[in-house]
């Protein structure tokens, strides 16, 4: 991965901050889109954008398309809103939806053609371990696991071309996100460990 060009969505929080860093210190060149892009000492190039402005994201990704050439997109934004059924507004499904289905779609979409002449490319979606179910989870687990669709589909579709697409589905860590929806001021490691085997089937 030496050299190459990564693109990392949500990349200044949580795991796109950790994989940020992680992917400087192996050599790749980052380029990361965010939100919150204030104070941050990025090891690479950042672009400040709000992924669920759609046309605002098309922009940035034209402005990226021309200044790099990208080697791998790594989806990562993502968006939880936990509500029981019942209680789901609509308006949130949607949300969930399109930050966590769409925006993969129009990154994906921006670099493919590129990529698939180069017939080289990574493309790595990260989903949920919700994918098999959560509590609270109908949104969410309903958009990681269309993801998830997308994943299979993109891989049948580009391995002709030696693009190859992946899915990640981790369990829960403690990020920002993680302890603003679980309420763990006071988060401890066995607490983690626990909610784990939660999820366990």
């Amino acid at each position: 991965m030496k050299d190459k060009c990564v693109l990392i969505t949500g990349a200044t929080k949580g795991i796109g901050w950790a994989l940020t860093q992680r992917l400087s210190d192996m050599g790749c060149h980052v380029v990361g889109i965010a939100r919150n892009t204030t104070d941050v000492d990025f090891p690479g190039y950042l672009y400040a954008c709000d992924l669920a402005d759609a046309g605002r994201t098309e922009e940035v990704l034209r402005e990226i398309r021309e200044k790099f050439p990208v080697d791998a997109v790594v989806n990562n934004v993502g968006l939880v809103s936990p509500q029981p059924l019942g209680e789901i507004d609509l308006a949130t499904l949607y949300n969930v939806l399109d930050l966590n289905v769409r925006v993969a779609v129009q990154v994906t979409q921006a670099f493919i053609e590129s990529m698939k002449v180069r017939r080289a490319g990574r493309i790595v979606n990260v989903v949920s371990r919700s994918i098999h179910g959560a509590l609270d989870r109908t949104a969410y687990s309903a958009a990681k696991s269309a993801l998830v669709g997308c994943t299979r589909t993109w891989a049948l579709e580009l391995a002709e071309y030696g693009v190859t697409a992946n899915a990640v589905a981790p369990g829960p860590i403690e990020t920002e996100m993680f302890r603003l929806f679980f309420n763990t001021s006071k988060l401890r490691l066995q607490d983690v460990f626990y909610y784990r085997m939660q999820l366990t089937y």
